[in-house]
């Protein structure tokens, strides 16, 4: 077996967020570590290890910070037709383990809408017919970029009507190495001054207003995975009513 980490590390102070969701860390190293457990313990500095222990890091950062997977309650607090979504610890933990589909679309441009009628070319191109139950992954290479301030300009984005699509057969959990599963917001914003269509607001997450799903962002590394024949994991930390969790997909390939 083969196992591909689909996952970046979080990180502090990168250009990669705007800056109220970027992660902060202050970090306690062993010195540090040594007048916690004096104080922990009772004891003087002699009855510790010489060179320290106990080095900790205190994190600062959205449940959206690094690679993790949004709740419908991120999208909204209620579908159309008034039923509460659900927070990140409802999400059934068997929805976690499943066939794995990567749609590789790197070669659409930055801001490119993905359609349904692009989802059904590519899987009959492929030779793949969805099941329920699929994990499916959009690989847009918007990773590459990961760490600059173009990251969140990158990629192409899925909207309404191909996340529909892809719920109606049954897909419950879907990811992207975008920053979005949408198409980026700065060129929306662009589209939105020109238009003023509320309707490509948020398209592909609002969708889930209609049919709630779950949805991995930041992803890394999908360039390593054939379209279909692999299994992925992919648990979310449990946050009690938390909007996401911070997550660690694993794919499992032959």
């Amino acid at each position: 077996m083969k196992y591909v980490d689909l996952s970046i590390a979080l990180e502090p102070d990168l250009p990669s967020d705007p800056p109220e969701l970027t992660p902060r860390f202050k970090f306690f190293d062993h010195t540090d570590g040594i007048e916690m457990m004096k104080r922990a313990f009772g004891c003087e500095a002699e009855a510790l290890p010489k060179e320290g222990l106990s080095a900790i890091t205190i994190i600062t950062c959205s449940d959206h910070s690094g690679t993790h997977m949004d709740a419908p309650f991120h999208y909204s607090p209620v579908t159309d037709d008034g039923k509460p979504m659900g927070s990140i610890d409802t999400l059934p933990l068997e929805w976690c383990f499943a066939d794995g589909v990567c749609v590789h679309f790197q070669d659409k441009p930055d801001g490119y809408l993905v359609m349904p009628e692009d989802l059904e070319e590519y899987f009959a191109d492929v030779g793949y017919t969805l099941k329920a139950g699929d994990i499916v992954l959009l690989h847009t290479s918007a990773d590459a970029r990961h760490g600059s301030e173009r990251y969140i300009v990158s990629g192409c984005g899925v909207g309404r009507a191909a996340t529909l699509w892809l719920v109606n057969q049954g897909v419950n959990i879907v990811g992207t190495d975008a920053w979005s599963w949408d198409r980026p917001l700065p060129l929306i914003a662009e589209d939105y001054s020109k238009s003023h269509d509320a309707s490509i607001i948020w398209e592909g997450h609002l969708a889930g207003k209609t049919a709630p799903y779950f949805q991995m962002e930041k992803m890394t590394n999908l360039d390593r995975l054939p379209p279909f024949g692999f299994r992925l994991i992919c648990v979310p930390i449990k946050i009690k009513g938390g909007t996401a969790g911070w997550v660690r997909p694993i794919a499992i390939l032959p």
